[in-house]
């Protein structure tokens, strides 16, 4: 089988940072874009925890889903399966400087979080108990400073 582009990215030496993972077209012309929001390095730093990945999840998500000026954009917000970060999929044809401010806004709005995690409840989640707000916090707090402070945008050769 043909290596997917996710698969081609040097895990040696990718760092923290704001990528451009893929751009697709569709059929009616319109274009959605994939970023790579990786928030540990690959094989170097220990992955996040899968209780603070998945509370970020249902904070961003949640977040991203109720911008006005960015909502009707959001197709997803999810996990990557080796823990080092997240997926954000947007429709329309973007590069890393034009979403920075609103993953600034979504780390730092995660950062700040007091209350109950939306949708962490056993009818609305299928994991609902899985989840560490204060390692979250903590997590996302990180990657604003460290990170998105002088963000890191193009992929390593």
């Amino acid at each position: 089988m043909k290596k997917i582009a996710s698969f081609t990215v040097n895990h040696l030496t990718l760092q923290r940072g704001v990528y451009l993972s893929r751009r697709d077209a569709l059929q009616n012309g319109e274009v959605i874009t994939t970023f790579d929001i990786r928030m540990t390095e690959p094989n170097r730093q220990p992955a996040l925890s899968g209780k603070s990945l998945h509370a970020i999840e249902h904070l961003a998500a949640t977040y991203l889903r109720n911008r006005n000026d960015w909502a009707g954009k959001i197709i997803y917000w999810g996990p990557m399966g080796c823990r080092t970060g997240n997926y954000l999929v947007v429709c329309g044809d973007y590069k890393p400087d034009d979403i920075l401010p609103l993953l600034r806004d979504t780390f730092a709005f995660i950062a700040g979080f007091e209350g109950d995690i939306p949708g962490a409840t056993a009818r609305d989640c299928g994991n609902y108990t899985y989840m560490d707000l204060a390692r979250a916090k903590a997590d996302a707090s990180r990657y604003l400073d460290e990170v998105l402070a002088n963000p890191v945008t193009e992929y390593p050769q």
